[in-house]
């Protein structure tokens, strides 16, 4: 085999604050740089594509990852984070930092990699660059010529000014970053998207970063699988092979494969089944580590896209109930369906939550046999306020036998059924109409049984704290002169 390595295109995140102009540039880069009227329709929640522009006599290339910008999305733009191997931080020269570009500048900080900042909208009356750069220093991002060593370019996404320039720093800050890649080995990479097409089943985007992708071969993300029977790149076109840093979509995963998930290729499929297997008994180890006699609850999530899906499961992780285990089992994209359903009937604990979907008719056919626990809902406030309430309710009770007082029998009167009249004295806290007693003879639990009534100086009360009284008891067993009366409760703890 050929273990030569070559000089591998970077893939850039672009990341910023909301309306500082991050899917602008993008837009711009990609309309400037990939043939007319192939660029269309290319949009997914988290997307990729790639250009190629002339630098220093050759040309070369650049992958974009288009990651959502919305702050409940942070695991996808922390996933784009790490396929990426550089970021550019957008800021608007209108309105300087940001709070969602402290959260992205954190996010590109914690995946370590290197980043340009592009300060946009340049070409606004209210533009202020020099302020874009104090408060950048603020957050101690010092660009160049400000007292630092991070590139930074003045652009304009809107009418293109200093994008040719801004990409010429994406290829200078690679080469000083030295991307290498080893193409004739089987490929590496990470999803970096995944999705439900009514047409085609489950698809995903996967990130090439090393090695070659090749047709025949499977791919495993997780405990998914699929072929490469069906390759296309970003433009939709079949593709007989992927080489690194390239982005590449598959069809025909057996179930939904997790975003940011990394990959593994093999070229027999018994391979990749030994592996998901193994992966699998890992997963039920990790699982069956509970605390003893916490009591599992498993959750089925299924959402609209595969973004949301995360943030239900990032809210859900927040949580923690005493005596509770939480499992997420499922996490996918689609209505909630038969086997969801199914799935449940397995385990009456589950908990399904559908966000933005719908029960299918099918599903709602066997809901009414099952009865399962299923719950939709559009704001994930609604979800959580819910799921604790109904946690809550799951949490093990703990009932616990309390002695509330104590009674000697004197002498015993009447009998009728299993009804008897006695008389006692009580002897330590309290005995209560209607209290359940323990009859004990001779330090032995003979039976137990239930005051019916309560009489004192010939009068019924309520309770006795001291003193001798009547009390009518139902019970099976005889009760004689001798034996105490332990009254008692049961505690829910």
């Amino acid at each position: 085999m050929n273990n030569t390595t070559t000089i591998r295109p970077p893939v850039v995140a672009v990341m910023g604050h909301i309306d500082h102009g991050k899917s602008t540039l993008l837009d711009y880069i990609r309309s400037a740089n990939v043939t007319a009227g192939e660029a269309g329709g290319i949009t997914q929640h988290l997307s990729a594509y790639q250009i190629s522009i002339p630098y220093q006599g050759t040309e070369r290339g650049i992958t974009f990852l288009d990651t959502p910008g919305h702050a409940a999305f942070t695991g996808m733009r922390e996933r784009g984070a790490i396929a990426a191997d550089i970021a550019i931080l957008v800021v608007s020269a209108e309105d300087g930092v940001k709070a969602q570009t402290i959260e992205a500048l954190n996010t590109i900080r914690n995946a370590k990699i290197p980043f340009i900042v592009a300060i946009n909208k340049i070409d606004r009356p209210g533009a202020n660059i020099e302020k874009a750069k104090q408060m950048l220093a603020e957050q101690e991002v010092l660009v160049e010529g400000y007292g630092g060593d991070i590139p930074w370019n003045a652009i304009s996404a809107k009418v293109g000014t200093g994008i040719p320039e801004l990409l010429e720093t994406i290829l200078l800050v690679a080469d000083l970053e030295e991307l290498q890649a080893t193409p004739s080995k089987n490929a590496e990479g990470i999803i970096i998207e995944s999705k439900l097409d009514k047409q085609r089943g489950i698809t995903a985007t996967l990130m090439v970063k090393d090695g070659t992708l090749k047709k025949s071969q499977f791919v495993v993300a997780g405990t998914a699988i699929t072929t490469t029977r069906i390759m296309e790149n970003f433009l939709g076109k079949t593709i007989a092979e992927a080489g690194p840093s390239t982005p590449v979509q598959l069809v025909g995963f057996d179930e939904m494969p997790s975003v940011g998930v990394p990959v593994v290729v093999f070229d027999k499929k018994r391979d990749a089944e030994n592996y998901i297997e193994e992966q699998t008994a890992t997963v039920k180890t990790a699982d069956a580590r509970t605390k003893d006699g916490e009591k599992v609850v498993p959750i089925i999530i299924k959402t609209d896209v595969y973004g949301t899906a995360e943030a239900v499961e990032r809210e859900i992780k927040k949580m923690n109930v005493e005596g509770l285990h939480i499992r997420i089992i499922t996490k996918a994209v689609g209505n909630i369906g038969e086997a969801d359903i199914k799935h449940a009937q397995g385990d009456k604990d589950t908990i399904i939550l559908g966000f933005n979907v719908i029960i299918d008719k099918s599903a709602h056919d066997i809901q009414e046999k099952v009865q399962a626990t299923v719950q939709t809902f559009d704001i994930i406030y609604k979800l959580t306020e819910w799921l604790e309430v109904e946690l809550e309710k799951r949490r093990p009770r703990i009932e616990t036998r309390e002695v509330i007082g104590t009674a000697k029998v004197l002498k015993t009167f009447s009998k009728t059924k299993e009804r008897q009249v006695l008389g006692c004295r009580v002897e330590s806290g309290s005995i209560t109409d209607g209290a359940k007693v323990s009859v004990i003879r001779r330090e032995f639990n003979l039976t137990t049984g239930t005051v019916v009534e309560l009489q004192q100086a010939k009068q019924k009360v309520r309770e006795v704290t001291d003193g001798e009284c009547g009390i009518l008891v139902e019970c099976k067993n005889d009760i004689a002169p001798g034996d105490i009366l332990e009254a008692f409760i049961y505690v829910t703890k």
